[in-house]
């Protein structure tokens, strides 16, 4: 019997110990440093009160060289069991430049490069998110 095949998306969710993880279309990427990961999900736990996160949280997703945060939201119906996920920010590591990009998504989805805030470390774009002066990320 042979095993299960690995999904790209399992791929792309996998970091290895050698400090790279499986891109689901580009093979190996070096992984973000794992203290900028750590702030990014710092920024996300502190972003709403303890209090109120049966109602309202924010959350990370890494994928190879991405962090996704979200806005997400308790179901809003009985029938439903999964809260909602919006997108918030994303941001993308370059391991050449050791900087961060931001990007923003529209309705459909698509992620559009910030334009607003060149590539930096990710203290710098975790402010421009918490700052949101264009309310492209908050609204």
């Amino acid at each position: 019997m042979q095993p299960c095949p690995v999904t790209l998306a399992q791929k792309a969710s996998r970091d290895h110990a050698d400090g790279w993880s499986v891109g689901a279309y580009r093979g190996r990427v070096p992984a973000p440093p794992e203290t900028d990961i750590g702030k990014i999900r710092k920024y996300c736990r502190t972003r709403v009160p303890a209090r109120i996160r049966h109602q309202v949280r924010v959350e990370a997703a890494v994928r190879g060289s991405s962090v996704t945060i979200f806005d997400c939201r308790p179901p809003w119906h009985p029938n439903l069991t999964e809260w909602s996920k919006t997108r918030v920010a994303q941001l993308r590591y370059s391991a050449t430049t050791q900087r961060w990009s931001l990007y923003w998504a529209d309705r459909n989805g698509r992620w559009h490069r910030y334009s607003d805030l060149d590539p930096g470390p990710v203290d710098k774009l975790l402010n421009e998110i918490e700052a949101d002066p264009t309310c492209i990320f908050w609204g």
